[in-house]
């Protein structure tokens, strides 16, 4: 796992999707994807990092527009090294998101939108509703990285659960082994006291966050793989849901095609 964390003074959570066991045999290619924690912080060298070393020409946020406005779309976009696409991965209207305004956080309950009760975990709660809300913005992030032009990032705040989702899925589209997808999901536990730090340290997040232990926040494996068990027992898996939802064999194999080594 050592050799996929991208060292930045400016994330805490940023790894390389490449290396990672495919089904078939081999391993998911390196430079292609990549994920990671908010990238406001990010330094002139953190930049040249992304960029010049590692190729990074496309920023996937799938932070809430009232994120973006609160926190800024960071130094990436505005030196205009990458290019940016905004998908989020909550209901929005116009500029902010009308859940409700403490849910810019997918790891706090969404107590107050009207959603029934659920025998299902608040973290399987909150991927499930992701699928169920906005399956359009997580088809177009997988789009956006099997046509991008160099590698892409994709990120929320943590780059733990918006971030988990959809990593998930484009591995599974490469035909990563289920293992390794969970494998990769929890490794964001490896570096949650940092992650939380930078969270904490930011009032869009402070408020929320405020007496809130790091380890309630570390992502367990059972999380993923029931969000797995969903997709297999109601879409027959998640290339299933994908399709149903307009990310075709075409996409796919082009996705395919740049992530599997």
């Amino acid at each position: 796992m050592s050799e996929r964390w991208v060292s930045l003074d400016g994330a805490v959570n940023a790894r390389d999707l490449g290396g990672l066991p495919l089904q078939d045999g081999g391993t998911t290619a390196p430079g292609v994807l990549l994920r990671s924690d908010n990238l406001q912080g990010l330094t002139p060298a953190d930049v040249g990092t992304l960029v010049d070393q590692v190729g990074i020409r496309l920023v996937v946020d799938l932070r809430t527009g009232a994120e973006v406005q609160l926190e800024g779309p960071g130094p990436l976009v505005r030196d205009g090294r990458a290019e940016i696409r905004h998908r989020s991965l909550y209901p929005e209207s116009g500029e902010h998101t009308d859940v409700d305004a403490s849910a810019v956080m997918p790891w706090i309950e969404r107590r107050r939108n009207g959603h029934s009760p659920s025998v299902e975990t608040p973290a399987v709660r909150s991927y499930l509703g992701y699928l169920r809300d906005r399956p359009d913005s997580i088809v177009d992030a997988l789009r956006d990285a099997a046509h991008a032009d160099g590698a892409t990032i994709v990120h929320c705040a943590a780059g733990k659960d918006r971030t988990g989702v959809v990593c998930a899925l484009a591995l599974a589209v490469a035909g990563a082994t289920r293992a390794a997808i969970v494998d990769d999901y929890v490794a964001t536990g490896e570096r949650i006291g940092p992650i939380m730090a930078r969270l904490k340290a930011s009032p869009t997040y402070a408020d929320d966050l405020d007496g809130s232990p790091d380890e309630a926040h570390v992502p367990r494996a059972e999380s993923m793989e029931r969000v797995l068990d969903v997709l297999d027992e109601r879409h027959g898996g998640p290339l299933g849901w994908l399709d149903e939802h307009g990310f075709g064999a075409d996409d796919a194999a082009a996705l395919r095609a740049r992530l599997a080594a």
